[in-house]
């Protein structure tokens, strides 16, 4: 007489199926895990720091401001770092010069200035420092390491700051 082949119990049924799912989780689980692309690293800048000098209004004067974007801009692509100062206190060229002193400290191959007080400023002091590249946005400032920029078109302003940036970078590498 044949024999019959008894029938798994409906509990074992259900333990394999549960155990194959959990199989097939972790699986699934493990594979994502391994497949995941790394995390997006840090945007990595040069040793290199272009500095914006400017009035009291700072990065939102109407001068200040179209300057401050072009340096953000420049630093995407040039990977330098970029930060600004505002003169406070009275608004004369030997307080903006004080402000000078202080960018020229906190290692600023490049400083651009804005604004009457600050472009006389770096007339006095461009002198004293040699190493840093002076841009002077809308003032006449004038000496070996002095590049003075109308403050209109834009353009122009934007182009010489993407090009100081450059040559900072460059210089850095």
């Amino acid at each position: 007489m044949p024999q019959r082949a008894t029938p798994v119990p409906k509990n074992r049924r259900r333990l394999w199926w549960a155990g194959g799912a959990t199989a097939l989780a972790i699986a699934a689980g493990l594979g994502t895990w391994l497949l995941w692309p790394e995390p997006p690293r840090q945007f990595e800048f040069v040793d290199a720091t272009a500095c914006l000098l400017t009035d009291e209004a700072g990065i939102t004067g109407a001068t200040a401001q179209p300057v401050w974007q072009a340096m953000q801009e420049s630093s995407l692509s040039s990977h330098t770092r970029v930060q600004y100062l505002s003169v406070t206190g009275p608004k004369t060229p030997a307080n903006a010069r004080a402000h000078l002193t202080a960018l020229t400290g906190s290692q600023c191959g490049v400083i651009i200035a804005v604004g009457q007080n600050q472009t006389d400023a770096v007339s006095e002091a461009a002198a004293a420092f040699p190493q840093v590249r002076f841009v002077s946005v809308g003032g006449s400032a004038s000496g070996a390491n002095v590049e003075a920029v109308e403050a209109a078109p834009a353009d122009s302003v934007r182009a010489t700051i993407a090009r100081r940036l450059e040559e900072l970078a460059d210089a850095a590498s």
